[in-house]
């Protein structure tokens, strides 16, 4: 279980990445630079990036923020799983039954593809191969694992649905509304505030 500093710590990140965002629109609305040393983006490529429109690389530049933030709230949830399991069922944990049958069994398909490509495989740990709705369920299904961590499992569920319906555009390259930003925004927060 996280300790009291650890979730004010996560907290604490998460709400950084937000003012980040913030002065990222900041720059790009009103065409400033507020020399906070950003890394490069991928206009440093100046073979291939010119060849790709304006409008797509605008585009990309709006969402990349979104990207940044829900990565980091799936790595936090997912850290998350696998130290609360890791914690109540030890180190062999991934083989008990606190995986539901079919998640293990995707997860393990999911990596055997990847080693089958010949690339470099993403990670050793099957639970890094298991999706974002995966996570909600493996916490629903141990919830007399996980409830000490969090106010409320019906809450738990609403915010991983609601981060999950917001996943889609982000992984799949379509941008955010406005509004949709704002509710990626609170949803984060919301996740935060069940664990207090």
């Amino acid at each position: 279980m996280l300790s009291d500093s650890e979730r004010l710590l996560y907290l604490f990140g998460m709400s950084n990445q937000m003012a980040e965002h913030e002065l990222d629109r900041v720059e790009t609305e009103f065409g400033i630079d507020l020399k906070r040393g950003h890394v490069g983006s991928i206009a440093a490529d100046q073979i291939y990036y010119p060849q790709i429109e304006q409008e797509l690389r605008e585009e990309a530049a709006y969402m990349a923020p979104q990207y940044e933030m829900f990565y980091s709230i799936e790595k936090t949830i997912r850290t998350l799983v696998r130290d609360v399991l890791e914690e109540e069922k030890g180190e062999g944990w991934w083989s008990t039954d606190t995986i539901p049958d079919n998640i293990r069994s995707e997860c393990e398909h999911r990596m055997q593809r990847e080693i089958d490509t010949g690339t470099t495989v993403r990670s050793a740990d099957p639970l890094d191969f298991s999706t974002f709705g995966e996570l909600g369920k493996i916490i629903e299904s141990n919830w007399n694992l996980f409830g000490g961590q969090f106010k409320s499992k019906k809450a738990v569920e609403r915010v991983m649905a609601n981060l999950n319906t917001l996943r889609g555009p982000i992984a799949h390259c379509s941008p955010l509304a406005e509004d949709e930003v704002v509710r990626l925004q609170l949803s984060i927060r919301d996740w935060f505030r069940l664990m207090d």
